[in-house]
């Protein structure tokens, strides 16, 4: 028995490695191109991506060349009348599947930590790749579309020559009660300061415009700093729940719990005093329709806080379940082509399970369902799975 589970072992895992190999190169691949395109990296900075995104690909990827790996094995013992002859010595077929399981589960156990890794660290580290190369990104822009912006911020050029930057326009963005406000130079310079986290825009003889009239003229040196954060066009500096790892979120959850509780106790007696004071108008003022809106946000956090330990579990343990199906239903088809196998249980996954997890996790960080819900696709997989070992184990 402890030959036929090391030849099991053996068979999946070369197959396994090396459709890992080759289905984590392609989507590193893709996901290098597209952070490129998408934040406008030059090729210098591309090669630092590789260590960030890797996690990302991985965590895709296992689930699905673990399927590839268990419909390829069984497929060809069942083509070739292994399990039958093993049933005819009497060893019970679950006996072959032991070995899998188990590996299987192990595998979920890492993919649970990819899916911490890559949400956490993977995409962080890709934000600071893009910070540290704000400026390069700046003057690849405004040489090939002559225009750059942030989200408080926009540079027109007329032309990019060497690092000087000739007849820049530099609009700053109304923010609170600071108005909008123009700079027009003759020349201007872009400097990146990592030690300060601030991107330095430096102008020589120009004019500046404040929103509402005001103008003057500086025939010297302005310069002008911006967080790298609010001049890259990067992730905002604020972390969704989705970016935290897992060990921060129970922190985060006493934390928003606390802060929603504390709300709804300054709203409860704002109300109040309003009410005893007579002042009827302003509990119907749009002043309590954002208030009401903020409440919603903090809420909304709060489920989506609480959806992300169960969404990066359920979707850890995809591995196991992928095999739970896969590998009965190699077993049960008995075709030695295994892509068939392959596709067929792999279709009814696409069809059903990525559209009932995704439906699930949407549910639930909208607060419509709870948590656990996003066990949901998990479930049918486990239950088809069952279903299937049982026409295994009969026929």
């Amino acid at each position: 028995m402890r030959t036929l589970n090391r030849y099991i072992l053996a068979e999946l895992s070369k197959v396994f490695l090396l459709s890992l190999t080759a289905l984590t190169g392609m989507m590193m691949i893709v996901g290098v191109v597209r952070e490129a395109v998408d934040q406008g990296l030059p090729p210098g900075q591309l090669v630092r991506l590789i260590p960030y995104i890797l996690p990302d690909a991985l965590r895709i990827a296992v689930p699905v060349t673990l399927l590839l790996a268990t419909t390829r094995v069984y497929s060809r013992m069942s083509g070739s009348n292994e399990v039958v002859a093993i049933k005819s010595l009497g060893i019970f077929p679950m006996a072959i599947l032991w070995p899998t399981l188990i590996l299987a589960t192990l595998l979920s156990l890492g993919t649970v930590v990819l899916n911490d890794v890559a949400v956490s660290w993977g995409r962080s580290g890709v934000q600071r790749v893009v910070l540290e190369a704000v400026e390069e990104i700046a003057y690849g822009m405004l040489r090939a579309k002559r225009r750059y912006s942030g989200p408080d911020f926009d540079i027109n050029v007329a032309r990019v020559e060497g690092r000087r930057l000739i007849h820049p326009t530099l609009t700053l963005e109304a923010r609170g009660n600071t108005p909008a406000i123009t700079f027009t130079a003759e020349q201007a310079e872009l400097r990146s300061d990592r030690e300060e986290n601030l991107l330095k825009i430096i102008l020589w003889n120009g004019e500046v415009e404040v929103e509402g009239g005001i103008s003057g003229h500086f025939p010297d040196v302005q310069q002008h700093e911006i967080p790298l954060r609010n001049a890259s066009q990067a992730e905002s500096a604020s972390k969704p729940p989705s970016w935290l790892p897992l060990r921060v979120i129970p922190g985060e959850i006493a934390r928003q719990r606390l802060e929603i509780e504390r709300y709804e106790q300054e709203l409860a007696a704002r109300a109040a005093y309003q009410m005893l004071s007579g002042d009827f108008d302003d509990l119907v003022s749009r002043e309590w329709d954002s208030r009401h809106r903020e409440l919603a946000e903090k809420r909304s956090r709060l489920a989506r806080l609480a959806t992300e330990p169960y969404r990066r579990w359920s979707a850890g343990f995809s591995c196991l379940c992928f095999v739970f199906v896969g590998a009965p239903m190699a077993i049960w088809l008995r075709n030695r082509e295994f892509l068939t196998s392959f596709f067929l249980c792999f279709a009814p996954i696409l069809v059903v399970y990525y559209p009932a997890l995704m439906y699930t996790v949407d549910a639930s960080k909208g607060g419509r369902f709870p948590p656990v819900a996003v066990w949901a696709g998990n479930v049918i997989l486990l239950v088809w799975g069952a279903y299937l070992l049982r026409k295994v184990f009969r026929y």
